[in-house]
């Protein structure tokens, strides 16, 4: 881990003062693109744990992505229009390599001509009457679909996009209507703003020529950094390279996670998807949005509303952000629904606190009904460290090991029975942290091995002493992500905690390198700057040999959740390195007898949920929100397209209501997270298996 991480450290303090000094616009010469196009395809090519080369498959690959990344909607530019650069196919990645990148100008400048052409096609169709009484669909996935054979299937593709858009609009004009309705005969509950000051023809026309503006002034560093970075994701789902940029976006992508909603974006197929909630802040505390929303509109507290749909995340995050206690409305869509809704944040500052290990203590009735079993519960959302504070020496740093020791030491004086871990919002986070932290829970044992090149290195528990020896489990989900899965791994190989959760973990197990390429370009005399990589450059795996790669980590028992329904993971990301295996450590056996008790573990807890009506609810609920999941076509024909929502609606309704259970007290509340309750009920059941008779 020492060879792999301190590179990291030193190189986002270089990030920073590089993007902060930027005060003015650089000059490029055609030199200039090729002397960049040639490093980042060799650095690429040489670095890359994946080892692949720079051949004619690789150049598919580059030649697809760059096409994708301009138009993932696949309605700009046709099956002719590929064949036309087909001479490039095959050997794009050797031109790059060369620093030849006419490839990436010629392309753009078609992609400027179509958009010119759908806005016109727009303008055109949006002055005629549009019939929404004809049944007709549109794919629910456009970016699963091939591209238009000509200009004829084009222009149908064009008509049906400009038909859904104002269908969509409509359903949020009329969603929120009703939805100020309700609200005002709550007379203690303000309403959310009404989206009405501008028609939905006049919204779809403004946001193209928004649009149309940021396409047209993008200059041609910006259009080499989009093919160099189809390079990059081509790689590997985790590379990327970033163009120069002036310290305006970087400091609106940093303070976003320090006031604002406290969500990572991302964008996808057009719209602005929320890939990662940070814990404690606005949105991860209101319960009313996921990881994979997607967020189409925002509305400020003055009224003023602004579409996000086919807008850069770089610019989206401008509205979303803003002063901490000023409200904004977002528009969001939930997995597949055609028509959103309204959900109502107040922003904030995000403090390391509000994001911390938190524990609890329950009380767990057995089974004759008289005793009780204390079960200690500890949600970590992140493996978080104040690295500042522990490069100077702080030895009170505030990190999540130190605060989950503390926590244990108050279960120890509670004299807790049985222990869970609730890592199913944890995306990973201070990897050095997370060893210090298993550790907590082991002898000196293996944790963790990470191979980069021909190296391999295996981290073990640093302090063989055990801060906590009684039963655990530890509780997943398909969010639980890198430094969550290697605990997660480290504990379940060294037979020390019964894993809990969705079918499996997300399977990020890369270990990522970021690379200025500003001191390659000061080598040849330059001063301008040339951009950042980002690229995996190790694997980690378990101590039994397997990656975390991928497969992610699947649970010793699993319970129905949404999140194990939802297309979330590394398999679904792009160019994703595959999962293998290497040579197993020798680990240590904490409970020789796990693997029986996990069989009579798995048997109780289905009993419980057979005789569990609200998993029989739940159960229900996963069916129908996996039918709006797979669902192949949205309807064009307004009546139908609102009877969709209307039922989307009471499924989402339903989840909520299910996960927060507001019809509680809030004594009995915590108790309304079936998943967690049925973990504990595991725990205290392993307690008693796990007593000395």
């Amino acid at each position: 881990m020492r060879r792999f991480f301190p590179g990291g450290i030193a190189f986002l303090l270089i990030l920073t003062g590089h993007f902060a000094a930027a005060g003015e616009i650089a000059t490029y010469t055609d030199g200039d693109f090729r002397r960049i196009s040639a490093m980042t395809a060799k650095i690429l090519e040489r670095n890359h744990y994946s080892g692949s080369k720079i051949n004619a498959a690789m150049s598919n690959r580059i030649f697809d992505s760059y096409f994708d990344m301009l138009d993932p909607g696949r309605i700009l530019f046709t099956q002719n229009d590929i064949s036309g650069f087909s001479s490039f196919r095959d050997d794009l990645g050797m031109r790059l390599l060369r620093g030849d990148c006419d490839f990436a100008f010629a392309v753009y400048d078609l992609y400027r001509v179509r958009y010119r052409e759908f806005r016109k096609f727009t303008r055109n169709m949006l002055n005629c009457k549009i019939d929404f009484t004809i049944d007709e669909t549109v794919p629910a996935r456009m970016d699963k679909q091939p591209r238009p054979a000509d200009e004829k299937a084009m222009h149908d593709c064009w008509r049906k996009r400009i038909k859904n858009d104002l269908l969509l609009y409509q359903m949020i004009d009329r969603a929120a209507a009703e939805e100020t309705t309700d609200k005002k005969e709550n007379k203690d509950e303000k309403p959310a703003p009404a989206i009405k000051k501008k028609t939905p023809s006049e919204r779809i026309l403004q946001r193209q020529r928004d649009i149309g503006n940021d396409i047209e002034k993008r200059d041609k560093i910006d259009i080499l950094g989009l093919l160099l970075d189809a390079m990059a994701r081509s790689f590997g789902a985790h590379s990327d390279y970033q163009a120069p940029k002036l310290s305006e976006d970087f400091e609106i992508n940093m303070s976003l996670s320090l006031s604002g909603i406290g969500a990572t974006l991302t964008s996808e197929d057009g719209y602005i998807k929320i890939v990662e909630l940070v814990p404690g802040g606005p949105a991860a505390l209101c319960g009313k949005i996921k990881i994979n929303d997607r967020i189409v509109y925002v509305t400020q507290e003055n009224g003023d509303t602004t579409d996000l749909i086919d807008m850069p995340v770089s610019k989206a995050v401008q509205f979303i952000r803003g002063e901490k206690g000023t409200k904004v409305t977002l528009g969001i869509l939930s997995g597949e629904s055609s028509s959103p809704r309204q959900v109502v944040i107040v922003r904030d500052k995000i403090s390391l606190s509000a994001g911390a290990a938190k524990g609890e203590v329950r009380d767990v009735l057995l089974e004759n009904g008289k005793n009780k079993a204390k079960v200690g519960v500890i949600t970590l959302p992140g493996f978080y460290m104040d690295f500042e504070a522990v490069m100077r020496g702080d030895k009170n740093a505030r990190r999540a090991s130190l605060d989950v020791l503390q926590i244990l030491k108050d279960f120890e004086k509670q004299q807790v029975d049985s222990i869970v871990i609730d890592l199913r919002k944890n995306g990973g986070g201070s990897l050095p942290d997370a060893i210090v932290l298993s550790g907590l829970f082991l002898a000196g044992d293996p944790v963790v091995q990470v191979r980069g090149g021909n190296e391999l290195e295996v981290e073990h528990d640093p302090d063989p002493a055990m801060a906590y020896r009684g039963p655990m489990v530890v509780l997943t989900s398909k969010f639980s992500a890198s430094a969550a899965e290697i605990f997660t791994g480290a504990l379940s190989d060294n037979k020390r905690a019964v894993i809990v959760g969705d079918s499996r973990t997300f399977g990020k197990g890369t270990v990522l390198r970021v690379e200025s390429l500003d001191r390659y370009n000061r080598w040849f005399g330059k001063e301008q700057p040339a951009g950042a990589l980002t690229f995996e450059i190790a694997m980690f795996y378990r101590p039994s040999g397997g990656s975390v790669q991928q497969l992610g980590i699947a649970p010793d028992i699993q319970l129905p959740s949404f999140t194990g329904e939802m297309e979330v993971g590394e398999m679904f990301l792009d160019n994703h390195l595959p999962w293998d295996s290497i040579k197993r450590v020798d680990t240590g056996i904490f409970d020789p007898e796990l693997d029986k008790k996990i069989a009579e573990l798995k048997k109780r807890s289905e009993a419980r949920q057979a005789a569990d009506p609200r998993f029989e609810v739940l159960k229900r609920q996963i069916s129908q929100f996996r039918n709006i999941r797979n669902r192949k076509e949205i309807s064009l024909n307004a009546q139908t397209r609102w009877a969709e929502y209307i039922r989307e609606k009471k499924v989402a309704d339903e989840i909520e209501a299910l996960e927060n259970n507001s019809s509680l007290s809030n004594s009995d509340r915590k108790d309304s997270d079936l998943n967690l309750e049925e973990a504990v009920n595991i725990a205290a059941d392993l307690f008693i298996l796990s007593k000395k008779p």
